[in-house]
């Protein structure tokens, strides 16, 4: 077979619990062929950087494409383990991912959005609302993101940090954008967007919500603007009335990194399951702190030096949230109960395909 008909080949992939089947060539990834069939798999940065589209491979072969090793060792890659944003079928699959949506996943949309608010909420973040058509009846889990179509074929993702009854009471989607200079998108909000201004997105998409058929405790972990969908899960939670004892830690470098501080510090008096633990990593004397100190996913560690019966969503950074995914499955977390969107940048996409 020549190499062109082996890469117009189909094949047939499976994922195991959930039951998804999709069909993938040998030209496409995995995870590509996964998101066009609408099949949510956990994925973070696409590009072979985070882990966090790591699965198991029960039967058949793939060929992996540059990664880095910190995402897939060769120690992983030989004991069966697969990144699927960088992995190409030569055969048949079965996958073994257990953060991959039912087949009744809420349907992707392609929709126009409205620029209805733009609020500084920091010197570096805006907190952006979007109005969507009424038509539409945009439907997502708390927790999941949207990405913004741009010129070009570019694409940019941002969790929302509403949940999904909040859009009934005409507030329209939150965004939290955190400005990075010279960032094509970022740059456009923070000095030329003007309210009314007409955007183009689409989703939902992603596997990081809560699962609500558990009753363990929550860990929320979050650093900067990895706040988004954990408020949103925090706004669902109470909207359902979940009362699973839940601790949210949530880091950043100064105080005024913590935008939304007194809105966390507000949902306590409504929330007694719920525990707010600010941590900061590089205050300077002028700020005066007198809080927790550090990286935020120690002192998770601090106060819970066993994890093995709690369950954990975390967002933010990149290497946040990898640290803490080591470093809480050494204090027992089932890799299963961590869940995790990784915020990667197209600096920080660069910078790691350099890398590579």
């Amino acid at each position: 077979m020549t190499s062109s008909e082996t890469s117009a080949k189909e094949f047939q992939i499976s994922v195991e619990p959930s039951g998804r089947r999709f069909t993938a060539s040998a030209a496409e990834t995995v995870l590509t062929a996964a998101i066009r069939q609408g099949v949510a798999m956990p994925y973070g940065c696409r590009d072979g950087a985070c882990g966090s589209c790591k699965c198991r491979k029960l039967s058949g072969s793939v060929v992996h494409g540059p990664h880095q090793g910190k995402a897939l060792s060769d120690e992983e890659e030989g004991a069966g383990f697969v990144l699927a944003c960088c992995a190409t079928p030569r055969s048949d699959l079965v996958l073994e991912s257990r953060q991959v949506t039912p087949a009744d996943a809420l349907p992707i949309r392609k929709m126009p959005a409205r620029v209805s608010a733009i609020e500084r909420k920091s010197t570096d973040v805006i907190v952006l609302r979007l109005q969507l058509p009424a038509s539409e009846n945009f439907a997502y889990h708390a927790g999941q993101y949207v990405e913004f179509l741009l010129q070009g074929g570019l694409r940019r993702s941002y969790s929302m940090a509403c949940a999904p009854h909040t859009l009934a009471q005409g507030g329209g989607l939150e965004l939290h954008i955190r400005h990075l200079p010279g960032g094509r998108f970022t740059d456009h909000v923070f000095s030329a967007m003007k309210e009314k201004e007409i955007l183009r997105i689409e989703g939902p998409y992603g596997s990081f919500f809560l699962r609500e058929d558990s009753s363990k405790p929550i860990v929320l972990l979050a650093s900067g603007t990895g706040l988004a969908p954990i408020k949103a899960m925090l706004e669902h939670m109470q909207f359902k009335n979940i009362t699973r004892a839940t601790t949210l830690y949530w880091g950043g470098r100064r105080p005024h990194d913590l935008y939304l501080d007194a809105w966390v510090r507000a949902r306590l008096a409504e929330m007694p399951q719920l525990r707010y633990v600010p941590v900061i990593s590089d205050a300077l004397p002028e700020d005066q702190w007198s809080g927790r100190s550090g990286f935020v996913h120690r002192a998770v560690l601090q106060d819970l030096p066993d994890l093995s019966g709690h369950q954990v969503y975390a967002c933010g950074a990149p290497i946040v949230v990898d640290s803490a995914r080591i470093d809480f499955a050494q204090a027992g977390l089932p890799p299963d109960e961590f869940y995790a969107d990784a915020f990667t940048s197209e600096a920080d996409k660069a910078r790691q395909a350099a890398a590579v």
